[in-house]
């Protein structure tokens, strides 16, 4: 069956990825609306058939290398070949911006997920019968903040002790963290691009809560949430600044705030350590995503 391809409207677009998105319940709509405002300068389209929607980018860092980044039909609609249509015309629309490769896997910073969560098996199964390889795998952990012990009063009178001071960054400070930091997040994401790189510094700059450390007015490490939508992270502590247990205090802060934001749980995304966020937060090892990616001919 034959599906004609059109650019997408993002109300529409909103609409079939929270119906299709059963695994992200609630964020369709919110991963639609963060990845139409990407970085300056990403190439990026939405494109819908009836009851389908796909969205792809261009590489920041390889510009041979194009993103599929969402790929949503909605549940009344699947069987009749859209994903199909829709993924092959994203594929034409990367060939048309120079993609000599496509991948089913997150374009940092503005990702929806790192590749195709196992569960979304008719994704992976689509993937594959287009052509698509495996090469990778990355996971989420899970921490329930129903559950998880966020407490900090102790460790922040121990850095206080220390001379280090803990803040809420942006101009919505939480209470008792002192005078206003309207100039936060543009600190921190100095930080972050000095000691890693631009991808985090646009995620400190974007998140929806922003906590660091500082001591004799230079920034110590950081943690973010909601840069993904309500996915935790980045969080980075400066080489010199290690062993103070400020990465503990930082993750802890921001999860305390998605609590209060209403979440019961928190997903510590693309994570490394897993030792460290199982100690910390009790956070578990749930979500496994496979990463695929084919030659463009």
């Amino acid at each position: 069956m034959s599906h004609a391809v059109r650019a997408a409207e993002p109300a529409e677009a909103a609409r079939v990825a929270e119906a299709a998105l059963t695994l992200d319940a609630g964020e369709g709509a919110a991963l639609v609306g963060r990845l139409s405002r990407p970085p300056a300068g990403r190439r990026w389209t939405a494109l819908a058939t009836d009851g389908g929607v796909v969205m792809a980018s261009m590489s920041g860092k390889d510009p041979d290398t194009g993103h599929i980044d969402l790929l949503a039909v909605h549940p009344s609609a699947r069987g009749e070949g859209r994903g199909r249509a829709l993924v092959r015309a994203a594929e034409e629309w990367l060939r048309g911006q120079g993609a000599r490769e496509a991948r089913f896997a997150g374009n940092p910073p503005c990702y929806g997920w790192p590749g195709i969560d196992v569960r979304y098996t008719a994704a992976a199964c689509l993937a594959e019968s287009l052509g698509y390889e495996q090469y990778d795998v990355a996971w989420n952990m899970t921490a329930d903040l129903m559950k998880a012990d966020l407490s900090v009063e102790a460790e922040l009178a121990r850095l206080a002790e220390a001379g280090v001071t803990v803040r809420a960054a942006g101009p919505g400070d939480s209470p008792g963290d002192g005078p206003g930091d309207g100039a936060g997040r543009e600190r921190v994401a100095a930080f972050a691009e000095e000691h890693w790189n631009d991808r985090w510094a646009w995620e400190a700059v974007n998140a929806t809560g922003l906590h660091y450390a500082e001591r004799d007015g230079r920034i110590l490490g950081f943690a973010a949430w909601g840069a993904r939508p309500s996915w935790f992270g980045p969080m980075g502590t400066a080489p010199g600044a290690r062993g103070l247990g400020l990465g503990r205090v930082l993750l802890r802060r921001c999860l305390a705030e998605q609590r209060a934001a209403g979440q019961t749980e928190s997903q510590i995304g693309w994570v490394g350590p897993l030792a460290f966020y199982s100690r910390a937060v009790g956070a578990r090892a749930e979500r496994v995503f496979w990463l695929y990616r084919r030659e463009l001919a």
